[in-house]
């Protein structure tokens, strides 16, 4: 019985390799494992190679490896592109005479894929069968199979999802006749954990459940689906959604929507987060609450559209033009980013600042399996608000000691609702003075800034002070847990927020480590140089990795064990 087990599921875009995906997590998750799953794609519609891996096992896994112990190849192509993927002691489970290969090599296993789903309808149900050979090769039983295969297809009526659930059987009974001296057997419990969720998704509910009414975006991979998620709910909560004609449209509709009144929300990646900036400093100028999602992926320009990258964390940290307060929130899991779009809406409010969530693919797109996030954390808060009869009707931009005036909206009884993207004095009007200036430009940045610092998350801190401690924002939570939970005297800091920078507990947490090691998905170590910044300490050097793919365990471990991982 195996504790763990490492499944690739490959082929080209359109043989359903999601669909398969999505049921292998299901199957797992329901028969007791727990799951962590990754999407790597090609951007195009149709045809390249893509794969869909899940990594099950009897307890929690946070992290991909890099070899799996399965590979099921659906087109010739696949089988090339994914041979180096495949673990010592693994299977390769291909259609030889669909793809006309003659001679096996070691580890490869002929199954008749095609064949099998051809007597159910065609090769459109390719990928149940192999569902179902998976199923075979790993399971006690075709049942939790055939209850993934429902839920996948149950929504496209019972003809479809019973033709599917035929072929899954028909790939199960092949494999269990022909295939029994192959198992994998994996072992596994029944636990709580019974919610499977990507980043984007919790992002999106974490949104809703703050109470966002207007959501405007453009689409653009790999943030989209938090517009699709929102899109999903918006009847049942009472969200507008609109699709803007690109990303200017969007944050102005956002900032425009937040000035009247109600929690409102854009996303986007790097290059659309770029047309944004002249809006985050419009919301900035007008101190005018605004919430954004930025998911990145390799740049510059175009990049890698549907791949993963922590490129753009200066770009986040120093985008728009002019200087003014924000708060740059970077979670490391569903969990968190359900928690962070909850907060990011309060602290917009609150201090009537832009709010940015940093995300990346990785952490928008795999998938694992939780409990769901406490709900009732981060309670709406909206801030500093003029009620009507309270007392005199303040200047809608008075100077204050912590930087807030209250607001006042558009159409309510109370002050008039001004703004204006020029400089204003605090009543709204266009100003030219100096001084006032001065103390506006200190009330934006450095009073705001302040309070914003108070309130800083502070970072998840495991085994403080060990001989080699790893630093981190983002997606690198999950793979740095597993590799010191698995490496000699290594502990680790994630920063679910890096701006205010939590130096003091940062410097807390470092005191005394050997060395210290930042894990990032860029090519200059731009996390290592905002310490650097920020706290005097340099780090001694940087892991790091820019090819679009994320860290998997094995890549962590090995460059663990050089005295100098990478060096900038």
């Amino acid at each position: 019985m195996n504790s763990e087990i490492n499944i690739r599921i490959t082929g080209e875009a359109g043989q359903g390799i999601v669909a398969a995906g999505m049921m292998l997590c299901r199957m797992y998750k329901d028969s007791g494992r727990h799951v962590f799953a990754i999407q790597d794609y090609m951007s195009r519609i149709r045809g390249g190679t893509n794969f869909f891996q899940v990594r099950a096992a009897a307890g929690p896994v946070y992290a991909p490896r890099e070899k799996a112990d399965i590979v099921i190849a659906l087109d010739k192509e696949a089988v090339e592109a994914n041979m180096a993927a495949l673990a010592p002691g693994g299977l390769l489970v291909l259609d030889a005479e669909k793809f006309g290969i003659k001679g096996l090599k070691e580890g490869w296993l002929d199954a008749p894929v095609y064949a099998l789903a051809q007597e159910t309808g065609g090769p459109i149900y390719a990928n149940s069968v192999a569902l179902g050979i998976i199923a075979a090769l790993t399971c006690e039983s075709f049942d939790d199979a055939g209850r993934a295969v429902d839920r996948e297809f149950s929504a496209k009526g019972g003809e479809v999802a019973a033709k599917n659930r035929q072929a899954a059987r028909k790939g199960y009974e092949h494999a269990a006749k022909n295939m029994k001296d192959c198992a994998f057997r994996l072992a596994g419990a029944p636990h709580k954990s019974d919610l499977l969720l990507a980043g984007n998704e919790a992002l999106a509910l974490g949104a809703i459940s703050a109470g966002c009414k207007f959501y405007s975006a453009y689409p653009m991979s790999p943030s989209t689906g938090i517009m699709n998620t929102v899109a999903d709910y918006a009847a049942r909560y009472g969200i507008i959604v609109e699709q803007a004609e690109d990303e200017i449209a969007a944050v102005n509709m956002a900032v425009g929507a937040s000035f009247a009144g109600v929690r409102a929300m854009t996303s986007s990646s790097g290059g659309g987060f770029a047309l944004m900036c002249e809006g985050l400093s419009l919301a900035a100028m007008t101190e005018t609450p605004l919430v954004i999602a930025v998911v990145m992926r390799p740049g510059p320009a175009t990049g890698f559209p549907t791949r993963t990258a922590q490129e753009d964390l200066e770009f986040a940290l120093h985008a728009g033009h002019g200087e003014f307060a924000r708060a740059v929130y970077t979670p490391g899991s569903p969990e968190e980013c359900f928690l962070a779009a909850k907060r990011a809406f309060n602290t917009a409010e609150r201090f009537q600042v832009p709010a940015l969530i940093l995300s990346d693919q990785h952490l928008a797109e795999s998938l694992i399996n939780i409990e769901f996030p406490d709900a009732s954390a981060e309670p709406p808060d909206r801030g500093r608000i003029f009620i009507p009869g309270s007392g005199p009707e303040p200047d809608r931009y008075a100077y204050s000691a912590d930087g807030v005036s209250a607001r006042a909206f558009p159409g309510k009884p109370g002050p008039l609702a001004v703004a204006d993207s020029d400089e204003h004095g605090p009543e709204g009007h266009i100003t030219e003075s100096a001084e006032v200036r001065t103390r506006m430009t200190q009330k934006r940045l450095h009073l705001k800034l302040a309070g914003l610092a108070k309130e800083t998350l502070p970072p998840t801190v495991v085994n403080p002070g060990a001989a080699t401690m790893l630093c981190g924002f983002g997606s690198t939570l999950g793979v740095m847990r597993e590799t010191c939970a698995a490496a000699k005297d290594a502990g680790f800091i994630h920063f679910s927020q890096v701006w205010p920078f939590p130096a003091e507990a940062a410097l807390a947490a470092l005191k005394g480590a050997g060395r210290v090691l930042t894990v990032e998905n860029n090519a200059s170590g731009q996390l290592a140089r905002l310490m650097l910044r920020e706290t005097g300490l340099k780090p001694a050097g940087s892991i790091l990795r820019y090819d679009g793919r994320p860290f998997t365990l094995e890549w962590v471990s090995a460059a663990l064990e050089k005295e100098a991982p990478v060096w900038r």
